[in-house]
């Protein structure tokens, strides 16, 4: 088993923008999966999402997860991170989070219009703590 902290897999998570795959269940019971924009802080994946949104709602009634990411082309490769959500709707918390991550995704220069637009009441941080990291990589190697 991995390790967020292993050198290979922060690497692998925090290079480039790859989106994360966010894997969770209904409110019926059937299998979801959604991308998200992610950043990754100390052994924590973090992202943030509306309180009210099906990804939301599941957290309010179940705090494990898993998140996915992968490189599409060869060598091909994944990190999936099971682990359980600590959820904050703190304003600062909020606003802080989706500029670090707009600033990932859409670039600096843009990154605190997307902050500000995405870090509001309604939404909220998912700080993903892992509890088992699988990570394998070069798989056409």
């Amino acid at each position: 088993m991995a390790s967020i902290k292993d050198p290979e897999v922060q690497s692998f998570l925090t290079e480039g923008t790859r989106t994360g795959k966010f894997s969770y269940l209904s409110a019926a019971g059937r299998p979801l999966v959604a991308p998200i924009w992610y950043i990754v802080e100390d052994e924590d994946l973090i992202f943030n999402t509306g309180k009210d949104t099906v990804k939301g709602q599941y957290l309010a009634r179940d705090r494990r997860v898993c998140v996915c990411v992968d490189l599409e082309q060869e060598p091909y490769g994944f990190v999936q991170i099971q682990g359980q959500a600590d959820l904050s709707d703190d304003p600062g918390e909020l606003l802080r989070t989706a500029t670090a991550i707009a600033a990932r995704y859409v670039g600096a220069d843009r990154a605190q219009e997307f902050g500000q637009r995405n870090g509001v009441p309604g939404e909220l941080v998912v700080r993903v703590r892992p509890t088992k990291v699988l990570a394998y990589f070069n798989m056409t190697a």
